[in-house]
């Protein structure tokens, strides 16, 4: 899943995520010392920042090895870190908006090297264009200048509205950025910590962890670059930053430099697809205190909701967290020393198609491109008028949660205070009218103003299917079999590696959902906008653009809602997208671990781990 398929809201970006391992027997987890958990997609990557790694399971690993200056509870509500840090707006005025971020004194990597705001800078690096530009770093927004760090922190509100460089203080422990206006959500756009030095060691073939005065040395060379926008040693940081943590397996020969972090726990080993096991990290202080019960913690990954309710009967798992089937949430409620609860979800399942060529890809030329323009667009409606929402929602979401209607926007979800409202007015109206039986022949009607023997001679949609997931093998099926009747052959590729294919020029459409990682006023803006760092489709809409520009600024709730209504609309008219259901969230806990408490953002099971405690 992507917005994790991530909402690229915070810029803390903690570049030393790591794997793990060797699967754990039961008699191992009775020790009480390790907790299992099951995630339905394997990790692709250590760097959750890139477009190919960035995923739900990429950032609960990663959220269990890196600590920064605030985090979102169960309740979605953001809570300061206080023990790494502290932050506040220091100048507000219409033009000069100025926030400083303090890293308190004593926290250390988990190679012992002290965190200082030096460490805070690279922040700066993956977000700013114009930083990239004058380094000689690349144009972000170039389709064909890959930047040197190739990540998804580009063209957001930072870039949009960052003045100059960050200043350092005179000791080094403070930052303070300052933007062109007040920004709403500021907190969420302050800077991460990152162990430079240990890119910098790679960068200079380094395989070993290094002293803390080699440490630091190290770091001052990273502070020497950033000041001189040297892009000497930053396109080489840049090369370490996107290529060196694109791994998946990880053991005694993986470069321990990759692994540094400052969280609570550290990846100690990985095997491809199977596991990632990580160890408390004995040097961790810039959290809260941990319970001090747990010493490993392993993920274990199952695509199949039924196998994984297997293992936690079989004492296997100790947390099951997945894409649950009907015949799943039966099988769970049955196991006896586990508590089955629902878990309240922001992420939402979706299709989309495929609008023009993604940067980075090769040219999109498929059936729905943008540049065919008329008949492109009657395809896109056509086949979206064909997607049979109602019919996935009562096979397969219903027998769950009992919900039987489909989602109609992708910016505010059901139940929200402006979910009438926004979907009153968006269009979305068009998708649900009728009976299935008669968006079928207004669809059928679409394709054959084109392709008038195209029940006969089918039009072929190439669709990237998620693997190792049964429910979405279902919801393939379901959709191939109703757009059959409206004169399109979908061919399902199932790649279990198919959050690294997003946007690929292979594919005419992608389904999959959506998690977001924060709550802010710009919501799915990363999605839509033309520089969106999630915007898989090549999607561009100037109006759309404008619109997204403006949800910088603190807005009131009509305001926002009217803004969100002029961009569904507009995307809705393009025909490029539509939700389908919030994923029915269901969490099955070993009773015997205690403070386990799901939250609806991305990392939802893992948000509170100092807790966790046999």
């Amino acid at each position: 899943m992507k917005l994790n398929r991530s909402a690229k809201f915070a810029l803390a970006i903690t570049a030393s995520a790591a794997l793990a391992v060797s699967l754990l027997t039961p008699a191992q987890a009775a020790t009480r010392s390790t907790v299992i958990l099951h995630e339905t997609n394997p990790i692709t990557g250590l760097n959750c920042s890139l477009s190919a790694t960035n995923s739900t399971t990429c950032s609960a690993v990663g959220y269990l090895q890196g600590n920064g200056f605030n985090y979102y509870n169960d309740k979605k509500e953001l809570v300061k870190n206080t023990v790494f840090g502290s932050y506040k707006i220091v100048k507000n005025t219409a033009t000069d908006f100025r926030t400083s971020w303090t890293v308190n004194p004593g926290r250390v990597w988990s190679d012992g090297t002290p965190i200082t705001g030096e460490d805070l800078l690279l922040s700066h690096v993956l977000s700013s264009n114009a930083y990239s530009k004058a380094a000689g770093l690349g144009d972000p927004e170039s389709k064909t200048d890959t930047p040197a760090f190739n990540g998804l922190g580009y063209s957001g509100v930072y870039d949009a509205n960052i003045v100059g460089e960050p200043t350092l203080s005179a000791d080094k422990m403070t930052v303070t950025l300052r933007f062109k206006k007040p920004i709403a959500n500021w907190d969420l756009y302050g800077p991460g910590p990152s162990p430079v030095h240990t890119m910098v060691l790679m960068a200079e073939g380094k395989k070993a962890l290094g002293t803390v005065a080699e440490n630091t040395a190290a770091r001052a060379r990273f502070v020497a670059a950033f000041n001189a926008k040297d892009s000497t040693l930053l396109k080489k940081l840049g090369n370490i930053w996107t290529n060196d943590y694109t791994i998946t397996t990880v053991d005694k020969s993986t470069n321990p430099l990759l692994l540094v972090g400052n969280g609570g726990f550290i990846i100690d080993n990985a095997v491809a697809k199977t596991s990632v096991t990580l160890k408390a990290n004995p040097k961790y202080n810039s959290g809260p205190a941990m319970s001090g019960s747990i010493d490993t913690v392993v993920f274990k990954f199952i695509g199949d909701g039924t196998a994984a309710a297997q293992a936690l009967a079989n004492g296997e798992l100790d947390v099951y967290a997945g894409q649950a089937t009907a015949d799943g949430v039966a099988a769970l409620k049955k196991i006896a020393g586990v508590n089955v609860v629902g878990v309240n979800q922001v992420a939402y399942e979706h299709w989309d198609l495929h609008y023009d060529t993604v940067p980075g890809e090769d040219p999109y030329t498929g059936l729905f491109s943008v540049k065919d323009g008329a008949k492109s667009k009657a395809l896109r409606q056509a086949f979206l008028l064909g997607l049979p929402r109602e019919e996935i929602m009562t096979k397969l979401i219903a027998p769950i949660n009992g919900v039987t209607t489909p989602i109609q926007s992708t910016w505010v979800s059901p139940g929200s205070a402006m979910y009438a409202k926004v979907t009153a007015g968006n269009g979305s109206s068009a998708l649900s009218r009728g009976s299935q039986e008669s968006r079928n022949a207004a669809a059928l009607a679409l394709v054959k103003k084109y392709y008038p023997k195209a029940l006969s001679n089918p039009l072929k949609v190439r669709v990237l299917v998620p693997g190792n997931n049964p429910r979405r093998a279902s919801e393939f099926a379901l959709a191939k079999a109703n757009l059959a009747k409206v004169g399109f052959d979908l061919q399902g590729e199932v790649r279990t590696d198919w959050p690294s294919l997003l946007g690929n020029s292979n594919y005419d459409v992608y389904f999959f959902a959506w998690v977001a990682s924060s709550v802010t006023q710009r919501q799915s803006a990363e999605v839509f906008d033309t520089n969106g760092g999630n915007n898989i489709l090549g999607y561009s809409n100037s109006k759309v653009d404008a619109i997204i520009a403006t949800l910088d600024s603190p807005l009131s709730d009509a305001t926002l809602a009217a803004k969100y209504i002029q961009i569904e609309y507009m995307t809705n008219n393009d025909a490029i997208t539509t939700g389908v259901f919030v994923h029915p969230g269901v969490a099955a806990v070993n009773k015997d671990l205690k403070n386990v408490k799901p939250g609806p953002l991305s990392p939802q099971m893992v948000w509170n781990f100092w807790e966790w405690t046999y």
